[in-house]
């Protein structure tokens, strides 16, 4: 191939070269000195900047599972505490139904024992009126019986004879 016969763009001399290659250095060192240090500032503050919030996602995401312990903790514990105050409610319930059925017991007790004593009073009473009537009947029924006895004279006068007889007598 020619090298000769091609356009000049294509074949640079060595003067164009140099002025390319000076001009080459010089952004370069330009960049180097003003664009090279801002851009890997940015580019480290980026990267600092991802780290940290990383970093802060990760805390985030302990604290989150932290936070869900305790809530299961938590939860736990207030299951643990309904299911206490359930038993002593219960507890204080079957107490308090106790303690009604012994007090209705006892009152029970106590009724009974006032409607014997009233029942055993009441029968006494009724015997003593029994007893007092039939007394009454009896002396009744002696007076006339003796007074059919002692129509006749003689028979009244022997019947007080022999009474007076039986009365101890207290002077002898």
């Amino acid at each position: 191939m020619d090298f000769t016969q091609l356009p000049a763009i294509l074949t640079p001399d060595i003067g164009l070269l140099f002025w390319m290659l000076l001009a080459f250095l010089v952004v370069f060192f330009a960049l180097a000195k003003f664009g090279f240090p801002v851009i890997t500032k940015t580019v480290e503050e980026r990267k600092n900047f991802i780290d940290e919030s990383l970093r802060k996602a990760h805390e985030a995401n302990e604290r989150l599972e932290n936070i869900q312990v305790e809530g299961e903790k938590i939860l736990q514990s207030a299951r643990e505490k309904q299911s206490q105050i359930l038993r002593e409610a219960a507890e204080t319930r079957d107490n308090i139904v106790e303690k009604a059925q012994q007090t209705a017991r006892a009152e029970n007790a106590r009724l009974l024992e006032e409607g014997r004593q009233e029942i055993a009073a009441e029968r006494s009473n009724v015997e003593k009126e029994i007893r007092a009537q039939v007394a009454d009947l009896s002396v009744k029924i002696a007076e006339k019986v003796l007074r059919q006895q002692l129509e006749l004279g003689d028979k009244q006068m022997a019947m007080i004879d022999k009474l007076l007889d039986e009365i101890p007598n207290d002077n002898k």
